[in-house]
């Protein structure tokens, strides 16, 4: 049966009280206690960005791309960034643009409110190059569109998001419930995510873009000091209900079970944050130490500093952008890389002219989870 979008009921006339109190406490501690260690972490977001490019990776799986993160930071070192010569390439440029739509979202909220004029510029570098780029980057839809397996018509569909004529109405409406007062922020995030993937602006990228409006929420509305959120995990792993708790809401009107399904999404990968983060900020501060000892150099900092922020990278790419004079450069990869506990290993020799590629196993283990490098 094809579900249609719930003109006429947004916002939720009626949610479930009950049912979410036992939830709203403790999902709002969790980001708390989640703010207070950013709050402990000196540049976040330099030394969570590859948290930021793990949460790409996994929005983008959900919508069915391939790649790893270790396949994106590798193809990111390589130099062409504009290669979508197979499939996998392709993927990746999408991985990317997530990421730079992020930080392009960032920098817009330094000036804008979070609003309507935001998303479709936030849009039109999510979609830059890659292959949705002849769908209306930064534009709205003027034509319908419909969700359900490939080729199939409207009648086939599983989901018929909001109807052209009214999609303008619908986004006025979103953009005035996200700044209106609600009993709780996390539920209006909620809210608010799933009515972006019901009306379905965009010809392409909702999904990401939905997903990607969480972490600019709540640093919009003051919850968190940076947006350095990643719910994507939770909801990858979790991928046939989310999918089906959206749906739920135009079918058969429950916000509520779909605001449950959010919160508990959000204890629990508050905690998986956290503990990542706390991982992550202790590693600094054991290699920051570390690094003073091996290299006894006045730029081991900015040197730490570059490897947290490019986990993977060419050789040449850090000597030629890290602003440390070249030969003290060479020798700070060269020790931390033969050093007894070595901080870096290589991925891809050097050869000919290609610089050898050097991954720091020890950050990117701790951003997937596991012992992965």
């Amino acid at each position: 049966m094809t579900v249609l979008y719930h003109q006429g009921g947004f916002p939720p006339a009626d949610l479930r009280w009950p049912e979410l109190i036992p939830l709203i406490g403790p999902a709002n501690a969790a980001v708390a206690r989640y703010d207070g260690v950013l709050h402990g972490i000196p540049n976040p977001n330099v030394l969570l960005s590859p948290l930021t490019s793990q949460e790409a990776v996994l929005s983008s799986r959900i919508e069915g791309t391939q790649a790893t993160l270790g396949e994106v930071l590798e193809y990111e070192a390589s130099g062409d960034q504009t290669d979508e010569s197979t499939p996998q390439k392709a993927d990746i440029r999408e991985v990317l643009n997530y990421r730079a739509a992020l930080n392009e979202a960032l920098r817009l909220l330094d000036d804008l409110p979070l609003s309507q004029r935001l998303i479709r510029q936030t849009h039109a570098v999510l979609m830059q190059g890659v292959r949705g780029r002849n769908k209306a980057p930064g534009d709205y839809r003027r034509v319908p569109n419909w969700i359900g397996p490939e080729g199939c018509t409207m009648e086939q569909a599983r989901f018929v998001p909001c109807a052209v004529d009214h999609l303008p109405a619908a986004m006025q409406a979103w953009e005035g419930y996200m700044h209106g007062t609600a009993p709780d922020r996390l539920v209006q995030l909620a809210i608010l995510h799933a009515e972006f993937e019901a009306i379905h602006p965009f010809l392409d990228g909702n999904g990401r873009l939905g997903r990607l409006l969480i972490p600019l929420f709540l640093k919009f509305s003051g919850m968190l000091a940076s947006p350095n959120f990643y719910l994507s995990e939770f909801l990858e792993q979790n991928r046939g209900e989310y999918y089906d708790r959206l749906l739920a809401v135009s079918r058969d009107g429950d916000w509520t079970g779909w605001c449950a399904f959010f919160l508990r999404g959000i204890i629990h990968q508050a905690g998986v944050n956290e503990t990542k983060a706390q991982s992550i900020h202790a590693l600094y501060n054991s290699r920051k130490e570390w690094m003073v000892e091996i290299t006894r150099s006045q730029y081991s900092g900015r040197a730490l500093d570059w490897f947290f922020t490019r986990p993977i990278f060419s050789a040449s790419d850090f000597v030629a952008h890290v602003d440390i004079p070249e030969p003290t450069a060479k020798r700070i990869l060269r020790e931390v890389r033969e050093a007894e506990k070595p901080l870096l290993k290589v991925v891809r020799p050097s050869s000919g002219r290609r610089a050898a590629v050097m991954a720091f196993p020890e950050l990117l283990n701790i951003c997937e989870g596991r012992a992965a490098f």
